[in-house]
């Protein structure tokens, strides 16, 4: 299986809202890679942004899966990849 953009965006988005008390509509994102750097992503909250690493935007793939797929995996299961845009495989 593999996560577009859009759905690691809304996994993240689902994520933080969680985590903050808030509706996920109010939390922006803005995925980012570099290659000294890799994966990260910037969050948006009332006009207030901070980062989250790679280990973070894995934590909230895999609540986005078994919420959304109910399937339970791990991050072990997870690999973030970039082309034109971000995407998730999930393996098997």
């Amino acid at each position: 299986m593999t996560l577009n953009q859009q759905e690691l965006i809304n996994a993240i988005c689902e994520h933080m809202a969680e985590r903050k008390g808030i509706s996920p509509d109010q939390v922006s994102v803005q995925l980012e890679w570099e290659e000294s750097l890799g994966f990260s992503a910037e969050i948006t909250i009332d006009g207030r942004s901070h980062y989250i690493i790679e280990a973070n935007m894995l934590e909230a793939v895999e609540r986005y899966v078994l919420n959304h797929y109910n399937r339970r995996v791990f991050r072990s299961q997870l690999e973030l990849d970039v082309e034109d845009e971000m995407f998730c495989i999930v393996k098997e």
